[in-house]
């Protein structure tokens, strides 16, 4: 899979299809291992994120950003956010979507089909709940559709029965490297 993304304190939606988008994520944001500073009062961070599946790969089911920070007592925290999902599944309030890509792999023959899912998803998010005093990361992951385990595929090459206590599918993933936030 091929992801980018860059946060930065001035992005919208407008710039996620922008013909500039490369320079433009460089030029007024940081790429994934960058630090964002100097948060400007009463502004949240905002993220522009774009993946694309391998051309031998399965489609992408669902882009999420993983938000992780240290509250004010050091406790830490983690949050999960679905930024873009796929086949007009609709992501919630909560920003979760409820609502599974489905599956498409025959457990006999050990096959899937890219009939759903995306072959490219992108997405704007801005955090909700950003709190300027709290240190903090952002990290994106994306999710394949289900696929054939590979012990699924080794049972139905050999023909012998698929384990009991594995799961028959898989759903890859590909993860970036964190955007970093330092309260100030």
């Amino acid at each position: 899979m091929r992801v980018r993304v860059f946060g930065g304190w001035d992005f919208d939606a407008d710039d996620l299809y922008a013909s500039d988008f490369v320079s433009n994520g460089y030029k007024n944001g940081v790429p994934m291992g960058g630090d964002l500073r100097n948060a400007p009062n009463g502004v949240s961070p905002s993220f522009l994120i774009r993946a694309l599946r391998d051309p031998d790969g399965a489609n992408l089911d669902r882009v999420q950003i993983i938000k992780g920070w240290i509250d004010e007592s050091g406790e830490t925290h983690e949050r999960i956010f679905d930024v873009a999902v796929s086949d007009g599944r609709e992501i919630g309030e909560d920003g979760r979507a409820r609502e599974p890509v489905g599956s498409t792999v025959d457990i006999e023959s050990a096959t899937y089909s890219n009939s759903i899912g995306s072959v490219e998803l992108a997405g704007y998010w801005q955090d909700p709940d950003f709190d300027p005093n709290n240190n903090a990361f952002y990290y994106v992951r994306v999710i394949e559709i289900p696929k054939p385990r590979w012990t699924t595929i080794d049972a139905a090459f050999y023909d012998i029965p698929l384990p009991e206590a594995v799961p028959a599918e898989v759903q890859d993933r590909a993860y970036t490297s964190p955007i970093w936030f330092s309260a100030e």
